[in-house]
């Protein structure tokens, strides 16, 4: 499985952004999508994820309200839409996937975002 991200940039604080993450490959096992973040001198946190089956989403309850995961099954796409985004939501967001709802396996390259004050 190859995952690639894409959507990152540079907004201000209170823009939205909308993060895109294509799997390809053998997607035979994967059930679940999902993104993490990592901020400067932090650790990688959860940010949300998706599974297919069970139809299931979640975001981290921090992020509720003004995070939103969902998916295109035809373009094998996840989609990770932030608003009102804060500086503190400033970080490399990762895409990964995995074969159970508990854990990622596969990871994708990371696309920066920036958020301005």
């Amino acid at each position: 499985v190859q995952l690639q991200a894409s959507g990152g940039g540079l907004v201000q604080a209170g823009d939205s952004l909308k993060l895109s993450c294509a799997a390809t490959g053998d997607l035979f096992s994967t059930n679940m999508m999902g993104w993490s973040r990592q901020a400067p001198g932090k650790e990688r946190e959860l940010v949300a994820k998706i599974a297919w089956s069970p139809d299931s989403a979640h975001v981290e309850d921090s992020l509720r309200g003004r995070f939103t995961i969902s998916r295109d099954n035809g373009k094998n796409t996840v989609y990770l839409q932030m608003n009102s985004l804060k500086t503190e939501d400033t970080a490399v967001y990762y895409c990964a996937a995995g074969t159970s709802w508990s854990r990622f396996d596969v990871w994708g390259q990371g696309t920066l975002v920036t958020v301005s004050s």
